[in-house]
């Protein structure tokens, strides 16, 4: 990041005040609402909405709004997030006052957890009697690990979240990954989700999966996790989801196979009795993406009155293609996918 000398100290200023500082330290790990931070720190509502605006103008974190809630977080870009991070890093684990803070969080995130919970004994049953009709979930994500790799890559961004537990498995390999979903009962499940398992490079926010609330061409993979069957237009999911992902980037959807189990559409709103590979290749054609894989989990027992779980994976048809007279580290777009 190049920035010039007054931006540089402005941005020090925004910074250079022990409860801002301490703000940033807790939005370091994770998204927090104004309410979590006035328990948190103790302070009145208007004394860190103040502290917040002023880290909102400095650039060094950002605001979401789900319904009635505000929720801050780091700033998306890298150069910043690398910036606070430097900050708080020093002072983790060194400070009285910060500990205190991390010990009232922990409280916080316990509160979540219990939310969480109780949304789950509510709507248990009904998860638990459509998970019976396939093959675990620990196969399919075991196939996503293999498919996906073991090389790091710079963001993720999973679309209907519900969980949070893509995000989760992914979290050793992305530096940032955001989550999606409509639902604020389950955001609650995800945040409580991913406190418990320690991501802290994660976030979810409420958003469309038609119009969701991140920046296009950034993403080096998009997952979209049994949503499709309740969506009226899958093919413009996929068309979005497309727009979102880097050259080169990588589109994974996981859903059911066609089916006859209509009980599926009148008890549990599924729009789309499964997807066939045509289907999928014919939306992925047209949103610019080529059909790299797809996978197959026949139900446990094999029964036809069972669900087939399909795996498939997209790639974006476009190229990083290095300039050899520029300096390594830039890189252009060809957006046929050719080398010229």
């Amino acid at each position: 990041m190049h920035v010039s000398l007054d931006t540089m100290v402005d941005t020090l200023k925004a910074a250079a005040e022990s409860s801002r500082l301490r703000i940033l330290a807790l939005l370091s790990r994770g998204d927090l609402t104004v309410s979590d931070l006035t328990e948190i720190l103790g302070q009145s509502q208007p004394r860190v909405s103040r502290h917040l605006k002023l880290l909102l103008e400095a650039g060094l974190i950002g605001r979401y709004q789900e319904g009635s809630w505000a929720f801050f977080r780091l700033s998306d870009t890298d150069a910043a997030r690398d910036f606070v991070t430097g900050l708080v890093s020093g002072i983790r684990g060194a400070d009285p006052q910060v500990e205190r803070d991390l010990e009232r969080l922990s409280s916080v995130k316990r509160k979540r957890q219990d939310r969480a919970a109780q949304y789950f004994s509510v709507n248990a049953a009904s998860w638990d009697h459509i998970r019976s009709l396939h093959v675990p979930d620990r196969a399919v994500e075991a196939a996503l690990l293999k498919l996906v790799g073991k090389r790091p890559f710079q963001a993720m961004l999973d679309l209907g979240t519900g969980t949070g537990r893509l995000l989760e498995i992914f979290s050793p390999l992305y530096r940032r990954g955001i989550g999606i979903d409509m639902s604020r009962e389950m955001l609650t499940v995800a945040r409580a989700n991913l406190d418990k398992a320690g991501v802290s490079n994660a976030q979810v926010r409420q958003g469309d999966i038609f119009s969701p609330p991140v920046e296009r061409d950034a993403f080096d993979l998009v997952t979209i996790h049994q949503v499709l069957h309740y969506l009226d237009d899958p093919g413009r999911a996929i068309h979005e989801a497309a727009r979102l992902l880097r050259p080169a980037g990588r589109l994974v959807i996981v859903d059911f196979a066609p089916h006859t189990l209509e009980f599926l559409r009148e008890e549990h709103a599924h729009a789309r009795l499964g997807f066939s590979d045509r289907q999928i290749a014919d939306w992925f054609g047209e949103a610019g993406l080529d059909l790299e894989d797809s996978q197959e989990f026949e139900p446990r027992g094999g029964s036809e009155a069972k669900l087939t779980v399909k795996l498939w994976l997209g790639r974006d048809r476009r190229l990083l293609v290095a300039d050899p007279s520029a300096d390594a580290s830039q890189l252009k777009v060809n957006p046929v996918g050719e080398i010229a």
